[in-house]
């Protein structure tokens, strides 16, 4: 969970890794550094954000044609100067950054200590960086020989650059369940951990595999396995734009996100979806449709909001499919020793596609003959090229660490998925998948519309961000949305917010109901409305303040609630794409109210590689 940056070549390395860290510092922003080399190995760091650690280097002597950096976000060792990286060897020959956890670091740490070594910081990285130069010198061998021997005996997740101040020409990369980019230019090579410090420079990219060694040189891209036989680097072409990482005069990369979601809507339906003709194309899918449809159950494993994306296609592909469906947190999961038959269909769903216990989950479930669908928004992810099929969502780069437009992404991928195994099953008349294509081609127009009520919901938020508690009621396909507007609130407020099914709430929550408490129903006009409704009164008797999300066209809810927020209609199995919009807001303004870093909520990274 941590953001990785290296460059060698004819130009400045220092800026380049600068700027490739501040594109980075979602990924970790509890401290950061970088290793330069000329003449002499020099490392600087610094607790903090990387705006701290520029302005401690103002005028030092910079000048490098290699260099690594790394932005933290902590595992082993509380955020300080001594435990940012990049480390160094005891030597002082060798500095490495890492990504990732090593689980056996302790073990192999008691056998340095036995051998003299000592240990400047609390890190797992550390140990494993002495351990490489252990070996390297008992063995009398190459750093990359080192690193390969090394990899053999660890256990855990890493993705490492090493350079050594003998041989300024050279960055030793390796990688095991988080991710590694490298971007190729003429007599330069750039490496990350995703393309985002990358495509201003090159836009020819190769994704390093698990157990894959990198030796880079400005000229040269080596790729080995961990048995030392050389590996063919597949080049890909970057489909990203520069446009797509910056903030283009919006506040805050949440905001933008949030306000970019009529175009990614669209993007995500944009050549799959042909409402006028009931036309829907998933190449991905179509491969193993009918192993889908006659499949005895989808398990659907994923994390945070892709767990609540999960939840509303349960409801979505039961309804339209008649396919038994489990959602799974994938870290329970894969921990559980689930009982996985042959033939079984897992879909996992990621925005990075780098999700450790996702990643972890379907791998297990593969090697026992389960079919993987990945639903994904990082093109070249990890588990992109470990499912057998999938689609990309095309939301763009998601810099945000709170996930908004990646959601509606998924969910627009995955009601497509139904639409089309439930029409092709025969469990979905066409007058009814008509009229679905249909709302569904509508929803970027409507979200559009929705986005046109930012300031009525800022004057909501001014409102209400006093409050310590709030929480969020909704039934059927909108209790995901509940769900999510709570973990929105948490993650951008810190707000204690909670998320329950309306009904669920008498059995302990209505506990909390006094004069004091918000409560936000997802109330669209559904199935369930009336029952909704009810739930509202049993609120409004005990005083609590009701916020309602309600469709156009309803008398009946604002004559109860508090405040309303007014949403176009919509089918109940497309609304969630337009109920969660009101939610993303009001997180979003009340975090700016409370005066909060919205784009860098404390304690959490955007990639969770690690468990």
């Amino acid at each position: 969970m941590c953001g990785i940056v290296g460059y060698i070549g004819p130009r400045e390395a220092y800026p380049i890794v600068l700027k490739g860290l501040k594109r980075l510092e979602y990924r970790g922003y509890d401290s950061s550094g970088v290793a330069l080399m000329n003449g002499q190995l020099q490392v600087y760091k610094k607790k903090g954000k990387v705006a701290e650690l520029e302005e401690t280097l103002v005028g030092k002597d910079l000048h490098s044609h290699i260099g690594i950096g790394h932005t933290r976000w902590a595992t082993h060792g509380e955020p300080n100067d001594r435990n940012a990286h990049p480390h160094l060897s005891q030597s002082g020959d060798i500095a490495m950054i890492h990504n990732g956890i090593i689980e056996n670091y302790a073990q192999i740490k008691q056998e340095l200590l036995a051998k003299g070594y000592t240990f400047k910081s609390d890190t797992d990285t550390e140990v494993l960086l002495n351990f490489i130069e252990d070996i390297q010198k008992n063995n009398h061998g190459t750093l990359e020989e080192a690193v390969r021997i090394a990899l053999r005996r660890i256990v855990g997740a890493y993705c490492i650059l090493l350079i050594h101040k003998d041989d300024p020409e050279t960055i030793i990369a390796a990688r095991k369940g988080s991710p590694l980019v490298i971007g190729i230019g003429k007599g330069e090579h750039f490496l990350a951990s995703d393309a985002s410090p990358i495509i201003e420079y090159t836009k020819e990219v190769v994704y390093v595999n698990d157990y894959e060694i990198a030796i880079v040189r400005p000229d040269e891209l080596i790729l080995k396995n961990l048995g030392n036989e050389k590996q063919t680097p597949f080049i890909t072409k970057l489909d990203m734009e520069l446009a797509a990482i910056e903030k283009g005069g919006y506040d805050h990369f949440m905001l933008k996100e949030i306000f970019e979601q009529p175009t990614t809507i669209y993007d995500s339906l944009r050549g799959r979806l042909d409402a006028e003709t009931g036309s829907i194309t998933l190449t991905g899918i179509e491969k193993y449709a009918e192993q889908i449809m006659n499949a005895n159950r989808i398990m659907i494993v994923a994390c945070g909001t892709s767990w609540h994306a999960g939840l509303v296609a349960e409801y979505i592909i039961e309804e339209l499919c008649r396919i038994p469906v489990e959602v799974e947190y994938a870290s329970e999961f894969r921990y559980r020793n689930p009982i996985i038959h042959k033939g079984d269909v897992i879909i996992a769903i990621s925005q990075s596609g780098e999700t450790a216990d996702t990643l972890v989950a379907i791998e297990n479930s593969k090697e026992k003959g389960a079919i993987i669908l990945g639903i994904v928004n990082a093109v070249g992810s990890s588990i992109a090229r470990t499912s057998h099929a999938g689609a990309y969502t095309h939301s763009g780069p998601e810099i945000g660490v709170a996930s908004t437009k990646a959601f509606t992404g998924q969910l627009a991928v995955l009601i497509m998925t139904a639409l089309y195994l439930g029409y092709k099953k025969g469990t979905l008349d066409r007058d009814k998948y008509l009229s679905l294509c249909k709302d569904l081609a509508a929803v970027p127009d409507k979200v559009a519309t929705i986005l046109q009520l930012d300031d009525q919901i800022k004057a909501l938020a001014e409102k209400y961000k006093d409050a310590t508690d709030c929480l969020f009621l909704g039934r059927g396909y909108n209790f995901p949305v509940a769900l999510e507007g709570a973990l929105k609130l948490k993650e951008i407020s810190y707000i204690h917010a909670e998320g329950y099914p309306a009904a669920e709430m008498k059995h302990g929550p209505i506990a909390l109901v006094d004069e004091n408490l918000p409560v936000v129903f997802v109330a669209t006009k559904d199935s369930f409305h009336e029952k909704v409704v009810s739930n509202m009164q049993e609120i409004k008797a005990r005083k609590g303040k009701v916020i309602a999300v309600i469709t156009e066209g309803d008398t009946i809810t604002p004559t109860l609630a508090d405040d309303v927020i007014i949403i176009p209609p919509a089918d109940e199995i497309i609304a969630p794409m337009l109920s969660v919009i009101p939610m993303q807001l009001l997180a979003y303004h009340i975090g700016v109210a409370k005066g909060y870093d919205v784009d860098k909520p404390r304690n959490l990274a955007k990639s969770v590689t690690v468990e």
